[in-house]
């Protein structure tokens, strides 16, 4: 089988082993493996499916918990022998309801933060449907755009200074603080974080491609 012109090299059961990873995040949810089958009903649905090596049959991802995962690249190794599948969770990845089967730690130097603005964003969606009393998202949300927008603007002014001062820490934490009432301004507006990265990528210089004259 080839997907866009790549020869997928099969194991000797006819398997290949699918990683699958939030798109947003980065995070792995999930290892799972496809045979050709699945993997065709993969991309026609643009949901994955997978075979269990157990039931020896396909299994739809979330068809009896509604956990789905809506796929939006697949990719393929060097030596196309793993394939990369990155989606939009519906939920939980694991059956244990954990969000990623990969929740176990055997070893960590320090905590990863590369997802870290998605959660921030969650926890300001969460404090906007869920207010807190004493909790300062809930303050800026009872008191506004107005009041939200003048704090974008005293950081932005404090990010300045700081630049000015040539101190990397203050500047480090005058971003940071401008970066969260942005983010909390975003979603008083309905502006997303995948809604910027649009407009980033699409701002991103065209790779020219050099031909031989």
């Amino acid at each position: 089988m080839t997907i866009d012109g790549k020869e997928i090299s099969y194991d000797q059961n006819g398997l290949i082993p699918a990683i699958i990873q939030d798109e947003k995040t980065g995070e792995v949810l999930m290892l799972a493996y496809m045979n050709k089958e699945s993997l065709e009903k993969t991309v026609e649905t643009k949901e994955t499916w997978f075979y269990s090596r157990s039931r020896q049959e396909l299994w739809h991802k979330g068809a009896t918990s509604g956990n789905r995962q809506l796929v939006k690249r697949i990719s393929f190794d060097c030596d196309q022998d793993t394939v990369l599948v990155q989606v939009e969770p519906m939920g939980p990845a694991c059956h244990t309801g954990k969000r990623t089967c990969f929740y176990e730690t055997a070893f960590e130097e320090h905590t990863p933060i590369r997802s870290i603005v998605h959660e921030v964003v969650e926890e300001i969606k969460d404090r906007r449907d869920n207010p807190i009393e004493g909790s300062y998202t809930t303050y800026l949300f009872n008191e506004g755009v107005d009041k939200v927008l003048k704090k974008v603007g005293e950081e932005s002014t404090e990010v300045v200074i700081g630049a000015k001062n040539r101190d990397k820490e203050e500047l480090t934490n005058e971003l940071a603080d401008l970066t969260y009432h942005t983010l909390v301004l975003m979603e008083m507006l309905d502006v997303s974080v995948e809604d910027v990265k649009g407009i980033l990528r699409e701002r991103r210089p065209k790779k020219e491609v050099l031909r031989d004259e």
